[in-house]
């Protein structure tokens, strides 16, 4: 079996299916330890960790709703005593509030929305913060925060309310990563365009890939693969002198 624990210990938010798995994969290959964090999908996070473990690497998948404070301090602590040093996070827990007009959206969804994609990430971040700043007495490390291509686009006529939250990741992106430079800290983010998961369809939209597939000039949606492949190069060292950055992973759109 590999060193299971070369890179410290990674959580990655929302990690049972999508994007989130794909990075929990990948960066088990890298060298991290992965707490896999889910809300409800628990077979499918308990999936993911067999498939880590089978193939030699470290990983736990510790149940947590990011919208809930006294949750994400839970994650934090299992993971930190089951798994080892917080050295990285990736926020990329998020719903989306459903497909909505501005002039139809309720305050109940635009509440879930911004807890669990703007709070929750925020508190999350505190964690981190806690546990890897030389100000704390740690010895550094990543964030990465899962931004969209819809915080530039708008998202007009689909899901305004979910494109605003993720423009508010992007400014606690920046914030954050001037906090803490000076703290061994880097803080980027990876703003994903149309990308091949369920999203679409558990949002009552199976076709949605196929009909704005020729508004991305590489005529294609990208994988959870290739965004993974972003969310690892920014937490390696070879991104060590970048920080603040949103390295947008959208086929040009």
């Amino acid at each position: 079996m590999r060193d299971q624990n070369p890179c410290g210990t990674l959580i990655v938010t929302g990690a049972s299916r999508g994007i989130g798995a794909a990075i929990a994969t990948l960066a088990s290959e890298r060298g991290f330890s992965v707490a896999v964090n889910f809300a409800t999908g628990e077979a499918e996070a308990d999936a993911i960790v067999q498939q880590i473990v089978s193939a030699g690497g470290h990983a736990r998948a510790i149940q947590a709703d990011v919208a809930r404070e006294e949750d994400i301090v839970r994650l934090f602590q299992i993971a930190e005593r089951e798994l080892g040093p917080i050295k990285a996070l990736v926020n990329n827990a998020a719903i989306t509030g459903g497909f909505s007009r501005v002039d139809s959206v309720t305050a109940k969804a635009l509440a879930q929305v911004m807890a669990v994609n703007v709070t929750g990430a925020i508190l999350c971040g505190r964690e981190a913060v806690r546990r890897m700043s030389t100000l704390h007495g740690g010895t550094g490390g990543a964030i990465v925060n899962i931004s969209s291509r819809a915080a530039r686009i708008g998202s007009a006529g689909e899901w305004v309310h979910y494109a605003a939250s993720k423009g508010a990741i992007d400014s606690f992106t920046i914030g954050l990563a001037r906090e803490v430079a000076t703290e061994g800290i880097r803080v980027n983010a990876v703003a994903p365009g149309l990308i091949e998961t369920g999203l679409h369809a558990a949002n009552g939209a199976p076709d949605r890939l196929n009909r704005l597939a020729a508004s991305i000039p590489m005529q294609r949606p990208g994988t959870t693969g290739e965004v993974a492949e972003a969310v690892l190069w920014l937490l390696s060292p070879a991104a060590s002198y970048t920080t603040g950055a949103i390295l947008e992973v959208g086929g040009g759109r």
